[in-house]
């Protein structure tokens, strides 16, 4: 209690109110963020534009991510240029791109700055559901910031002067651990939908917790995703789980009803004991991968949360008399085929998924010259640690990935030793060869049926 109020004292001593309509203009001593905290890019972008006579100003998640402590990933400016104005400025290094929302990608070595124009609160186009299908109206500094998403958001940061502009108190709301939505929230989330979405994210992200208002229609209106462009909505859900905070971003979207529709198969499989730890270690996994800057694969945290679903079509084709290889490629094709009902998935991390799950049985043929073939696939790692995932899981045992990583690693004599030992439990163990039959002098096999006579 004492906490929140020393914390409420400091946000009134140090963010003053001013007056309706004008912004708060936050001095760098009160804030913290200095210039050299800045991509130097992000930075270069700001002053060419302000040289030029225009507004520019580093805008939205990198502020707020500087403000708590964090490193942004990105980097976004935002100006009252236009895109075309943009462009000439920068010519060679610059490109417009976008329908429904142009924007500028400026390239500054392996750095890329997406530059857009203040836009004025209203629409160009809207659905019959009122969603924003074109938004490049240009307008004001003071329209744009009523016309983003959350406070927290709406940050302009002059590098220049080392000064925050805050239109909607977003630096209090951040402070006191708020994601508040500006405007109506009803309006808001008809706009774009992908604003519940979004709520979650940065909810659980920023550990902030969703004002009541805004949280509260969420629930009802979770049926506009369905408008949505399955593209955009599988550029949200890659967001989410690659946010570094999927194990807290899946529990709140299920908390907010927002689950349904997005991963059709996602409450089947969170419901089955198995399928549920398979899933959180991936998404830990995940998370932990994240959080120490390590390289994270779209297509293997996909196949993992379906991975449960597809062994239950793969079991249900074979039970049908389909044989195992082409049952669980036909499993493969249903539940992708469920899934791109909603989510776009690209065509290039659908090929790693497919690439992973077909890789599964083959692990089980540790006899031969499969092994051999095997450990020199493209995929044998990613597949290994899908692998480990598994038995992690309690769905195999760890002897089978312990004993594919003794072989990958051993030299020729040992590894001929794995193979002449018949692994506990493989079911692909060697068959003892058939015994032919001595042949007749005729040379038929004893015991076999003549040959009928040809018709004449």
């Amino acid at each position: 209690m004492i906490r929140k109020l020393l914390r409420k004292v400091f946000t009134r001593r140090t963010v003053k109110t001013p007056p309706t309509g004008e912004p708060a203009r936050i001095p760098v001593d009160q804030h913290g963020i200095r210039r050299e905290q800045v991509s130097p890019a992000a930075i270069k972008v700001c002053t060419t534009l302000q040289e030029r006579g225009y507004q520019a100003y580093v805008v939205g998640g990198a502020i707020r991510d500087l403000l708590i402590g964090r490193e942004p990933k990105d980097y976004d400016v935002a100006t009252s240029a236009t895109p075309e104005e943009v462009r000439a400025l920068f010519r060679r290094s610059a490109r417009i791109i976008g329908r429904r929302f142009k924007i500028v990608h400026v390239m500054s070595g392996p750095e890329t700055i997406e530059v857009s124009t203040f836009r004025a609160n209203q629409s160009s186009e809207t659905d019959s559901h009122g969603r924003v299908l074109a938004d490049n109206i240009y307008g004001t500094q003071a329209e744009d910031a009523v016309r983003r998403d959350f406070t927290v958001n709406a940050l302009y940061y002059d590098p220049t002067t080392e000064t925050i502009v805050d239109y909607r108190h977003g630096v209090a709301d951040l402070r006191q651990k708020t994601l508040r939505m500006i405007g109506d929230p009803r309006i808001r989330y008809r706009e774009d939908p992908v604003r519940m979405l979004r709520a979650v994210r940065l909810a659980a992200k920023l550990g902030l917790v969703i004002d009541p208002a805004a949280r509260a229609p969420i629930r009802d209106m979770a049926v506009l995703l369905e408008n949505v462009p399955t593209a955009r909505l599988f550029d949200e859900m890659l967001k989410l789980l690659m946010s570094g905070n999927a194990v807290r971003c899946i529990g709140q979207l299920r908390e907010e009803g927002l689950h349904h529709g997005l991963l059709p198969l996602l409450d089947v499989i969170l419901d089955q004991p198995v399928g549920e730890r398979f899933i959180w270690l991936a998404l830990e996994n995940t998370d932990e991968r994240v959080r120490t800057d390590k390289p994270v694969s779209p297509g293997f945290l996909f196949a993992a949360l379906l991975w449960p679903e597809v062994t239950r079509k793969w079991k249900e084709h074979q039970a049908a008399g389909v044989a195992p290889y082409p049952a669980l490629f036909e499993a493969m094709d249903d539940i992708l085929d469920t899934q791109a009902t909603r989510l776009a998935i690209t065509r290039r991390i659908a090929g790693d998924i497919k690439d992973l799950w077909a890789l599964q049985p083959r692990f089980d043929k540790r006899t031969g010259k499969m092994p051999y073939r095997l450990i020199e696939h493209p995929r044998f790692r990613a597949g290994w640690d899908f692998l480990c995932l598994r038995a992690e899981a309690g769905g195999i045992s760890q002897e089978i990935p312990d004993w594919w990583d003794r072989f990958a690693h051993a030299g020729h004599g040992e590894r001929d030793e794995l193979l002449n030992a018949t692994p506990p439990g493989d079911a692909t163990a060697r068959r003892k060869r058939r015994r032919r039959k001595p042949r007749t002098e005729t040379g038929a096999a004893e015991g076999a049926p003549e040959t009928p006579p040809i018709a004449s």
